[in-house]
């Protein structure tokens, strides 16, 4: 396999603009892909703002911070940006239509070599890698929210992917100073066949009045030694995310115990959807 230096991150949202950041701040050539300069140039200031954290914190000098900026270049064309990757991590929103419609156009830009990753944190890897024409270096690189402080990346190996692929992402991985655990693909992986359904069950315990937000959360953060409590985390990972995992583990496991809590669906609805509508289980206008 090809080494990887130069990378396309598609996307630069929450999820985009972080794993961005890691790549350029670990001495790789960034391609940042938005859908128009506005977008991008948000997206930059992200991560400006987030190295500058690390400059105050004396975890990076000013001069690192400057470097990694200078390792990033914005593209509002896809097939110009993906042109001269070797590695292309898609982060756009969890919507199969959208992420089949833009993988189908990378594939056909990329170079032969290149190897097409995936955000995804629960839509199939293998349907993913069945739209473009190689499948076999197609994987899941499914980083974590915050991504510059979160340690983990689960490396999704889809049916064909390449074990040679795998070891290059779990090395790559390492490079970011990331801890990569290999998991083959399955609804919602490891991480978020585990956590949504504790999510949804604790957001049950408040639809059926067992107990408020905070009763809920205090018990699993004093009792279970959580740092954050589900609904707390429901809500900073964002209430319509959290739906959208949830009907994509109902789909697949056609499993009644995935089955999403009408309240969730209820508060999505009313556009309540956690820290970025400052409205969720909490209120995000004050500190909480």
């Amino acid at each position: 396999m090809k080494e990887i230096k130069q990378v396309a991150v598609v996307g630069g949202g929450t999820m985009g603009n972080g794993i961005a950041h890691v790549f350029a701040q670990n001495g790789f050539s960034v391609n940042l892909a938005e859908t128009s300069e506005e977008l991008a140039d948000k997206a930059v200031k992200t991560i400006d703002k987030n190295l500058s954290r690390l400059v105050s914190k004396e975890k990076i000098t000013e001069d690192d911070k400057t470097s990694a900026l200078n390792r990033i270049t914005t593209f509002t064309n896809l097939q110009d940006a993906v042109k001269s990757a070797d590695l292309v991590v898609e982060a756009v929103p969890e919507i199969f239509e959208l992420k089949k419609k833009i993988f189908q156009q990378i594939d056909q830009a990329a170079p032969g070599h290149t190897v097409l990753a995936s955000n995804t944190s629960s839509i199939s890897i293998t349907k993913l890698a069945a739209v473009t024409d190689r499948p076999g270096k197609f994987i899941g690189m499914h980083f974590f929210n915050p991504v510059p402080v979160m340690k983990l990346v689960e490396v999704i190996n889809g049916l064909e992917t390449e074990q040679e692929v795998t070891d290059l992402i779990v090395s790559l991985s390492e490079k970011l100073n990331k801890v990569a655990v290999p998991a083959n693909d399955s609804p919602g992986f490891v991480s978020n066949r585990v956590l949504m359904p504790m999510i949804n069950e604790a957001i049950f315990c408040v639809y059926e009045g067992v107990a408020d937000a905070k009763a809920v959360d205090d018990v699993m953060k004093l009792g279970m030694a959580h740092p954050m409590g589900p609904l707390r985390l429901a809500d900073f990972i964002g209430l319509d995310v959290c739906l959208d995992i949830l009907n994509v583990l109902y789909e697949g496991f056609k499993d009644p115990k995935y089955r999403p809590c009408p309240l969730l669906v209820k508060m999505v609805d009313a556009g309540k959807l956690g820290d970025k509508t400052g409205e969720g289980f909490f209120n995000h206008t004050k500190n909480d």
